[in-house]
């Protein structure tokens, strides 16, 4: 049986707001499915309204799981369990996208850590989506932009990247994207990295790992992408 995966489903910031059709279409998609689908949501009131309100099946509430800060380190392992058996997974916020300040960046990241697959619903910000998928801790993060094009500006500014101890971010022009690539190896090669390609496109590519193998299953070719890093320690998660 293939493994299942994890999707995560931004919302709208108001209640009012209709879901975007095609996160409303993947949640179709997962409620034609019962006996594979499971939905994570944070708190009963608000997220049952919201369901009724996106005239989605109401039949499914009552199955419904909580996920919430209170109850996120002890289910884990059961629902990783459970995308290894085939179940696919659906992490709905209340308002936005998950995993900032809301529950999802340790589901995310033992995704990675067990090989599952890991994807999300439509969003507008490109950086905002690469860092929930990145299931990096990014409670607090710096965003670096574009690197500089020429030495030795450029130098000093990857040394910076790569020195940083936050999760850090960086963009640059698609066409840019190879050179980016070998300009961290040659500056630092221990740090874990995620790099997002192309997001909500059918070309999306998402990579995590050191950096040497982002480059070895890097395509070569012409993305519009982000790229995180963050210091590889054992636990990058900060006690809550």
């Amino acid at each position: 049986m293939p493994k299942g995966k994890l999707t995560l489903i931004p919302t709208p910031l108001n209640n009012s707001s209709l879901l975007h059709p095609e996160n409303l279409k993947i949640l179709e998609g997962a409620c034609s499915k019962p006996d594979q689908s499971i939905f994570l949501l944070e708190e009963p009131k608000s997220s049952r309204r919201r369901w009724i309100s996106w005239g989605l099946d109401r039949s499914f509430i009552d199955s419904f799981r909580y996920f919430n800060e209170h109850n996120q380190r002890e289910d884990q392992p059961e629902l990783i369990s459970q995308m290894r058996d085939g179940k696919n997974i659906y992490l709905i916020s209340d308002e936005g996208i998950p995993v900032f300040c809301d529950p999802g960046a340790r589901l995310v990241n033992a995704c990675y850590e067990s090989n599952l697959e890991v994807d999300c619903g439509v969003f507008c910000n490109s950086l905002m989506l690469a860092l929930a998928l990145s299931g990096f801790d990014v409670d607090s993060f710096h965003f670096m932009g574009f690197p500089p094009l020429k030495d030795p500006e450029r130098k000093k500014w990857f040394n910076n990247f790569c020195l940083s101890k936050n999760c850090t971010a960086l963009m640059d022009t698609a066409y840019r994207l190879g050179r980016v690539l070998t300009d961290i190896e040659a500056t630092s090669s221990s740090d874990l990295y995620f790099l997002a390609c192309d997001l909500n496109r059918d070309s999306q590519l998402l990579l995590r790992g050191n950096i040497s193998s982002i480059i070895k299953n890097f395509d070569g070719g012409k993305r519009d992408f982000v790229l995180i890093k963050q210091k590889h320690v054992r636990n990058n998660f900060k006690k809550r």
